[in-house]
């Protein structure tokens, strides 16, 4: 690998003595780096705080700074109903160089690397045991890789930086390394830390959080899927994006089906691995399927999950899909469309499209599906007499997924929290518009996955994770690079899997390619929901003309006098949306980042219009 292209983000490096020093009093503002690599605690802690730049994905709904997250809102999921936030600009198509400064995914990822670089090259003056900086260097690594691809799944191509940058290295140099470079440096990554956490599968409780071979395997699958995907493998309308001093390109023009097979073989160790760790599905209620895949996010570090955050009492994202009539701010609403693509409780597709105007579904009439009509029996646990036929024999994790109106939630706030609440998201309901600020359900629905039951809005919450890596994503992973490379046989296993810990029945058998293909995409959307997927997936697969330059509809919020009023469920146009092909693949490198380049060797991604200094 070019050592020119081994390099930090002049936005990481101190240009001031003063900005040094402040580097190297941490952890504690008295210590330089020489005395807390001294101390065993003082490294430890060093350690431990790397991990506070993780990003705080739970907050889909501010604006992007504090690390957050404008990827769930920014996709065809979800529309946030709080106008600040940062989604809104990338549906509309307003993002720009300028602000993206306001996602600090570029800042905040290679300020991180400066820190487990320093991290890295100081360990070893550390008195501990070789044992314990054998575990400590391989989270080291982990994280090192994980800051890297969460850059990189942004900004395609991005400088790789392997050691911490002296102020009086030549910034100016910095350049941005191919994809397929950035992808091999993050698997060589996690493999080191593979290797060095042999042992270490499930850290103890006083450790949960703590990085695992599990954790590194598992995003070495994802991060090599990425780059198999025909964003990043072959897709020639990036032939222009190229490094601005030797002319390489900076996105693959040539298709390598062995990338798949790679690809596969990262997913099935994994998998492996994580059998022989005594790793499964989550699997706890299996005669309940729609609590047992609800509680895979909320039954705090059970097998599946590989990696999470511990992310204590951290409640402003529940409140955020909380009806407003429990004093909370019904902001976090799956759009019609995320809705529409739950399957029938028979793994039959209700709604196969929609006709020229994108409003009205071509409804599957074998599937049972019908629009028109009241409930007249209840489904405990599911639906409840009296609701939208609409809601009604749907796939159990829609139930554990989707609030929707006249589902039952938690218990009603007038009556003490102790009788069951019924979500009225029509216009005159509780939940409704005409009972609302300027915070409202805007599509009659909200989030109901992620979300932890026993939390009481603003009495009690519980501790919480926030899950990064699970092993449902890495069968689905496996399902893909399988189909890809080998085909649609071997395929069936991993999504089979997934479909059947979900209560739904198998794949039917004899699917093409390409059928299957169209199948694992579906499986994804539904499985991976509102967990920072989507928003990737869709421009992996090139996909995002058809999925996010399209309208996003909702129920009629402006109308309905109770449950049962028809107004209220007609589909209304919420907005339109923009994507344009290949700007809006990728972010723009920040205008800050461009200006400190006279000859212009940061170079900016397709599409994206920079001042020139």
């Amino acid at each position: 690998m070019k050592i020119n292209r081994i390099l930090a983000l002049a936005a990481i490096v101190l240009a001031s003595a003063s900005c040094e020093k402040f580097l190297d009093q941490a952890p504690d503002e008295n210590l330089t780096i020489k005395d807390v690599f001294s101390n065993r605690i003082y490294t430890r802690d060093f350690l431990t705080h790397t991990y506070s730049w993780t990003p705080t994905e739970a907050n889909m709904a501010d604006d992007g700074g504090a690390w957050r997250n404008p990827y769930t809102a920014g996709c065809d999921e979800m529309e946030c109903a709080y106008g600040g936030a940062y989604g809104h600009q990338i549906n509309n198509g307003g993002w720009n160089p300028t602000d993206i400064s306001r996602t600090q995914v570029w800042s905040e990822s290679y300020m991180a690397l400066r820190k487990v670089n320093m991290f890295l090259e100081n360990v070893d003056n550390c008195p501990a045991a070789d044992e314990e900086k054998r575990r400590w260097k391989g989270e080291a690594y982990f994280l090192r890789a994980w800051f890297h691809f969460l850059a990189f799944r942004a900004y395609g191509a991005i400088p790789i930086t392997d050691h911490a940058f002296d102020p009086g290295e030549d910034m100016m140099s910095v350049r941005r390394s191919p994809a397929d470079e950035v992808v091999k440096f993050i698997a060589a990554d996690c493999d080191r830390a593979a290797e060095l956490l042999y042992d270490m599968d499930k850290w103890p409780s006083t450790d949960t959080g703590r990085a695992t071979r599990l954790s590194a395997l598992g995003l070495k699958s994802r991060a090599l899927l990425y780059i198999a995907s025909p964003l990043y493998n072959g897709a020639t309308m990036f032939a222009e994006l190229k490094d601005p001093i030797d002319g390489t390109p900076l996105l693959s023009q040539t298709y390598d089906k062995e990338k798949w097979k790679t690809a596969a073989d990262a997913a099935i160790e994994c998998i492996n691995i994580a059998k022989q760790s005594g790793r499964s599905l989550y699997n706890k209620y299996p005669d309940d399927p729609v609590k047992n895949y609800q509680n895979i996010f909320n039954d705090n570090w059970n097998d599946e999950i590989l990696w999470a955050k511990n992310i204590g009492t951290y409640d402003h994202w529940l409140n955020c899909s909380d009806p407003v009539s429990f004093g909370c701010f019904s902001i976090l609403n799956p759009t019609q469309e995320m809705v529409d693509a739950y399957e029938m409780e028979d793994g039959s597709t209700p709604i196969t499209g929609y006709t020229n105007d994108g409003l009205t579904p071509i409804i599957n009439k074998m599937s049972g599906y019908v629009e028109e009509g009241f409930a007249e029996e209840e489904y405990e646990g599911r639906w409840q007499k009296g609701v939208s036929n609409m809601y009604t024999h749907r796939e159990p994790r829609f139930y554990a997924s989707i609030n929707f109106a006249g589902s039952i939630w938690k218990t009603t706030r007038s009556s003490n929290w102790t009788e069951p609440h019924t979500n009225e998201f029509w216009f005159k309901g509780m939940d409704g518009k005409n009972n609302a600020g300027s915070d409202y359900c805007k599509t009659g629905y909200l989030m109901k996955k992620l979300h932890y039951p026993s939390r009481v809005p603003w009495q009690y919450t519980p501790q919480m994770m926030w899950v990064y890596i699970r092993l449902g994503e890495i069968y689905l992973n496996a399902a893909e690079a399988i189909n890809e490379y080998y085909g649609p046989a071997d395929a069936y296993q991993y999504i089979n899997a997934i479909r059947t810990r979900a209560g739904l029945p198998e794949l039917e058998s004899g699917l093409s390619q390409d059928q299957m293909r169209d199948k694992i995409k579906h499986e994804r959307r539904i499985e991976l929901a509102f967990e920072v997927h989507r928003f990737f997936d869709v421009r992996r697969w090139l996909n995002g003309p058809e999925t996010q330059g399209v309208p996003i509809h909702s129920m009629n919020i402006w109308e309905g006098e109770h449950m049962q009023d028809p107004a209220f469920y007609k589909r209304i146009k919420v907005e339109d949306r923009v994507f344009e092909a290949p700007k809006h693949y990728f972010f723009p490198v920040e205008q800050k980042e461009i200006d400190k380049h006279e000859k212009r060797e940061l170079v900016q991604n397709l599409g994206w219009t920079t001042m020139q200094n």
